[in-house]
């Protein structure tokens, strides 16, 4: 006797929502077993995002990760065209180069400039003891000095040319630095070790600046984040322990901290009158993994796996044994890598 489809389909949606009923029922069965002072709630692993944008409007000429794949700090992301910045540089350069010659031009004035002065002194010296001997005219001596005032002067202005020359090479080299940050700012690096999440664009495109290249998460910066009501968070500080059990690995337990308590409730009802109504505040709680276990398994962390976290609210109270903390084996870490 051939069962109607209607059949089948009814009775494994029955048996669906018992198992999912059984499962609600373990959990809650699983979150009654623990002892005073610690607490339980679902919770999601998250990851602090970082957008990575180009600092110069420019094309896109290349784009080296692609999603899924782990950047290092300081690791060449993507690269803007310059081909007319580096033009612009040459020639910043080379007016930096003719910059310098002419303040090294401007000093051998000077130097000649100073010996005229200097034989200019010597004449009105000598012509100074012969007027004074009689042995020179005063119209002589007037003629010394107009020429020692004429080489006084020229020494000035030669003095005065190397102060614009050297002014000329600071603006130069300024022009010269300034065109090179831009070259410099077209390579553009990752500022986190992380995995690229989104490549938000490719080769070819022209952004502006601040333009939007690729989204990574930053693999040492991953947190689990619940949500308590206001009578349990109230009695967290930074540094609390806490445990968290992924969906996916049920059967680890990682460690983590308490890393953020929020200041404001995220669910308020429109009017607090009752205390069961205070209750119902909830403030969003981070733990957060340490660093050392997110370098051993940043391969497998992913962000959005569902779970849950364990919170001691109470210093005095006990781990139980079945939240102990079990990690990887290390073999299992490293093949993650």
């Amino acid at each position: 006797m051939k069962i109607p489809r209607y059949v089948v389909i009814v009775a494994a949606a029955v048996v669906f929502v018992a198992a999912a009923a059984g499962y609600l029922a373990w959990k809650q069965y699983e979150a009654s077993q623990l002892p005073a002072g610690i607490v339980s709630v679902n919770g999601r692993v998250e990851a602090t995002q970082v957008d990575i944008s180009t600092k110069i409007a420019g094309r896109v000429i290349e784009i080296i990760p692609h999603e899924g794949d782990i950047v290092p700090i300081g690791s060449v992301v993507a690269r803007i065209d310059t081909s007319e910045t580096d033009a612009q540089l040459h020639q910043a350069q080379a007016a930096a180069a003719l910059a310098r010659q002419t303040v090294a031009t401007r000093l051998a004035e000077v130097a000649s400039d100073e010996a005229q002065l200097q034989f200019a002194n010597e004449e009105m010296r000598r012509t100074a003891t012969l007027v004074a001997k009689g042995w020179s005219t005063h119209e002589q001596y007037d003629q010394r000095t107009q020429q020692l005032n004429s080489a006084d002067a020229a020494l000035k202005a030669a003095k005065s040319q190397v102060d614009e020359a050297q002014a000329s090479v600071k603006t130069a080299d300024a022009k010269v630095e300034e065109l090179q940050a831009v070259i410099d700012d077209s390579t553009i690096k990752s500022p986190v070790r992380g995995r690229v999440q989104y490549r938000l664009v490719e080769p070819g495109a022209v952004l502006p600046p601040g333009g939007k290249i690729a989204t990574v998460i930053d693999l040492s910066d991953v947190y689990t984040t619940i949500y308590l009501p206001g009578p349990q968070a109230g009695r967290l500080k930074i540094g609390d322990e806490a445990r968290v059990v992924v969906d996916a690995a049920p059967e680890f337990v990682f460690p983590a901290s308490v890393s953020f308590v929020a200041p404001e409730s995220q669910f308020t009802p429109k009017t607090v009158e009752v205390q069961s109504e205070r209750e119902q505040l909830m403030f969003r709680v981070k733990l957060q993994a340490p660093l050392e276990l997110l370098k051993n398994i940043e391969d497998q962390v992913k962000a959005g796996l569902r779970g849950v976290g364990y919170v001691r609210i109470d210093p005095a109270a006990e781990w139980p044994a079945r939240l102990a903390v079990k990690l990887p084996p290390p073999d299992q870490q490293a093949a993650g890598k």
